[in-house]
């Protein structure tokens, strides 16, 4: 397992995934990313950093975001 530091782009309320910029990674975006139920949507805005934990770094369907934070 491995965590990143990464920046909200978008975020689907309806079924709780996210568009991801990773840290580092100016031109590439992680979209349809799990984020976990217990972070409150209210707190999914664009531009806030995220913790992204990658159960297999080489497969991003296998990450979900477990932090939030300003």
């Amino acid at each position: 397992m491995r965590m990143k530091k990464g920046e909200l782009r978008n975020f689907n309320s309806g079924n709780y995934t996210a568009t991801v910029r990773i840290s580092g990674s100016y031109k590439v975006y992680l979209e349809d990313i799990t984020v976990a139920r217990n972070l409150p949507s209210a707190e999914m805005i664009t531009g806030r950093k995220v913790a992204v934990l990658f159960f297999d770094e080489y497969s991003p369907k296998e990450a979900v975001i477990v932090a939030v934070y300003s």
